[in-house]
């Protein structure tokens, strides 16, 4: 700094340098007011129409939601009540042994000491609940802006598979359009199946689900039906006009609960026709055999059903990737069940589309919520608790399922207390 020059040519203490200087300082004022009132313009003069954007932009996620206590108070009360009741138990039972019989004693003691500790296990998760709420808008704001490329992260689908005569291909079917279906960008979607049994039904039930698929996926999305599963879709006893307000609606509904109709006959067809399995085996279109003919010793088999090569929707939209896998096997080496088809399926997803996200998904288990990938990019993406997450557990709901567990499944009790 030459000490003859005037301090103001180098910008310190001039007029320009005080005026951004004061318009950094009020820019920063209005920010943090609008925090506290909820995103409001602090003064009213409407200056930062942007600055709500900016501001939700910079907010969590997803956040813990209070569990009033009035409501987890009164179970926290019963379990010290079983827990008091327990300790007088197991105090009676040690004070008073049965000599005749001391060794049956000891043995039904300690067995009851067991369940009691794993019950107490099983109590601190519904001591302390918890209940997460995402903000879908605040992700789609932060990595999925309209007219703009998509920043969300890719994920990769692992469907698995073994014998299609215990998982009929009917319900892998479902679960399969269920996938396709879900709100998420097509490109950053992919679905893998693994037919670790290497049934040509397998493979022929994924190529009519394709061609399904690509009327089935523009319905949904157009509509915003849920779920989007068909078989359950179109089981539901519910009001399906509610909230619907375009004409055309009840007409595509119909005309599409026939396609699924007609589909489901191509379906049977495949599976009555594999009944009767050919002496010299399954031979393929071309007139090759079928190389799943040895379920124990056959080579690996990949086909690409869907994706950005080609099979486009009924609107000439792009679908999610869509392919079949189905392992090598030779005899006399371990394939490790469903662990080794689950590897086969990263290897061959990390080829393909190497997405940095998977989701796990067994044949008989369809997505009930379209959102569902979005709602866990809340936390895999979010600046300030992503880095410490690497494992989201949707919780399972099961159809059919008796309301008052007559066979102690406890399946809503485990994953809504826990």
């Amino acid at each position: 700094m030459d000490p003859s020059k005037d301090i103001g040519s180098y910008g310190y203490g001039s007029v320009a340098w005080k005026e951004r200087m004061e318009s950094w300082k009020q820019k920063q004022e209005r920010l943090h007011q609008a925090r506290n009132d909820g995103g409001k313009d602090w003064n009213g003069d409407g200056d930062d129409a942007d600055l709500p954007l900016m501001d939700e932009a910079r907010q969590p996620l997803s956040r813990k939601v209070p569990i009033p206590s009035s409501l987890i108070n009164p179970y926290r009360m019963i379990i010290v009540i079983r827990l008091v009741i327990v300790c007088l138990f197991f105090h009676y039972r040690v004070m008073h042994p049965v000599h005749d019989a001391f060794v049956l004693w000891l043995i039904s003691v300690i067995c009851e000491i067991w369940f009691a500790m794993s019950w107490i296990l099983d109590q601190f998760p519904k001591w302390f609940p918890i209940e997460r709420e995402t903000y879908l808008d605040r992700l789609t704001l932060r990595f999925d802006k309209e007219g703009q490329p998509s920043q969300l992260a890719p994920v990769d689908f692992f469907v698995s598979t073994v014998d299609p005569a215990k998982e009929p291909p009917l319900v892998t079917a479902n679960t399969i359009l269920s996938i396709l279906a879900v709100d998420y960008p097509v490109d950053k979607l992919s679905c893998y199946v693994s037919d670790d049994g290497a049934a040509m039904l397998t493979f022929e039930g994924l190529s009519e689900t394709s061609e399904f698929a690509k009327k089935w996926v523009p319905f949904c999305k157009k509509y915003s039906i849920e779920p989007r599963a068909p078989e359950w879709y179109f089981q539901q006893k519910i009001d399906y006009l509610k909230d619907k307000v375009v004409p055309n609606f009840v007409r595509d509904r119909r005309a599409m609960k026939r396609e699924y109709e007609e589909f489901k006959i191509r379906i049977n067809a495949l599976v009555a026709k594999a009944q009767k399995v050919p002496e010299e085996g399954w031979t393929m279109q071309d007139g090759t055999p079928w190389p799943g003919n040895n379920v124990r010793d056959h080579p690996g088999m990949i086909q690409v059903f869907l994706g950005q090569s080609g099979g486009l929707d009924v609107e000439g939209n792009e679908l999610p990737r869509l392919v079949y896998v189905s392992r090598e096997k030779r005899p006399g080496y371990n394939h490790h069940k469903k662990a080794g088809a689950m590897n086969a399926l990263v290897r061959v997803s990390a080829v393909l589309t190497n997405a940095p996200y998977m989701l796990n998904l067994d044949c008989d288990h369809y997505v009930n919520n379209s959102k569902a990938v979005k709602e866990a990019m809340c936390f895999m993406m979010d600046p300030l608790v992503g880095k410490k997450v690497c494992y989201v557990q949707f919780p399972q709901r099961f159809d059919s399922i008796d309301r008052h567990d007559r066979y102690a499944n406890k399946n809503v009790v485990f994953f809504d207390i826990n």
